[in-house]
């Protein structure tokens, strides 16, 4: 008897499963996260370098963007700025596990109609808000919301530093763009410190998201006349021209440009010496 072969109407076996592409992340928001790691990534290399360069006559370059030489100013505002930028990637990578971008947010030109009402009693420039016509209220300048109360806008002796819960809260409620501008003036970066291509997203986040290039200046104006005065009172650091530093002085002070690879930078002699 022949023996016909049994045929049945099951499917094939599937094919292996296939690993599952991973999530990328929205555009901006990608863009803005990595200049934020930048930022977070010289911020340690800063407490790293500062305490032993300090000494050394070119590092009134950076001393000059702090406005001070003194070096419990110094590293506290690294600190708060460092704290600063690690809330804003914790909020960044928040919104990226849920996949939501980020949206423009662009500054206005304040122009009142009538002068301001004088802040009521008990109020600072952290607990009111400035309203605006149609009765929205729209939140101070960047650094209002960390000083202490019936202290200049900019006081340099200003040292104090959130609670993470509070940075994750100021990140929440505040322009994007404002926070990047607060952690730049904290770590000491300006465009003679960056690479051409890393200040331009610096500038794109400022732009995009609500931050204030004259603010950004201000300060940094304020910061300069601050350090002069020291720098008066020490004749031996008039040797060296520290406003506006060229590259090679950069890296003499931090072994590299913000933006680029940190390389290697054994310090070399001093490119400049005091007056005998």
């Amino acid at each position: 008897m022949e023996h016909t072969a049994l045929t049945t109407n099951q499917p094939a076996p599937p094919d292996p499963a296939k690993d599952r592409p991973g999530r990328s992340l929205p555009q901006r928001l990608a863009a803005l996260l990595h200049v934020v790691r930048v930022l977070l990534g010289h911020g340690r290399r800063l407490v790293e370098i500062v305490p032993e360069r300090a000494a050394r006559l070119e590092f009134a370059a950076l001393a000059g963007v702090c406005g001070t030489y003194t070096m419990p100013t110094i590293l506290a505002r690294l600190q708060r700025g460092i704290l600063r930028a690690m809330a804003l990637e914790r909020y960044l990578l928040s919104r990226a596990a849920k996949g939501r971008e980020i949206g423009f947010v662009y500054a206005r030109e304040r122009t009142p109609a009538k002068p301001a009402a004088e802040p009521s009693e008990g109020e600072n420039g952290a607990e009111s808000a400035r309203k605006v016509p149609g009765g929205r209220a729209e939140p101070g300048e960047p650094g209002d919301d960390e000083r202490m109360p019936k202290r200049p806008a900019f006081d340099p002796d200003d040292l104090r530093i959130p609670t993470p819960e509070e940075l994750d809260a100021e990140v929440r409620r505040r322009p994007l763009g404002r926070t990047i501008l607060s952690i730049c003036m904290d770590l000491a970066v300006i465009p003679s410190f960056c690479t051409g291509p890393f200040w331009n997203q610096i500038s794109d986040s400022l732009m995009n998201y609500g931050g204030s290039f004259t603010t950004l200046f201000k300060i940094r104006q304020y910061r300069e006349t601050s350090f002069q005065k020291e720098r008066d009172k020490k004749p031996d650091t008039w040797g060296f021209a520290w406003k506006f530093p060229p590259p090679e002085i950069v890296r003499q002070v931090l072994g590299y440009m913000i933006g680029e690879a940190v390389i290697s930078d054994p310090f070399g002699p001093l490119l400049a010496t005091a007056p005998p």
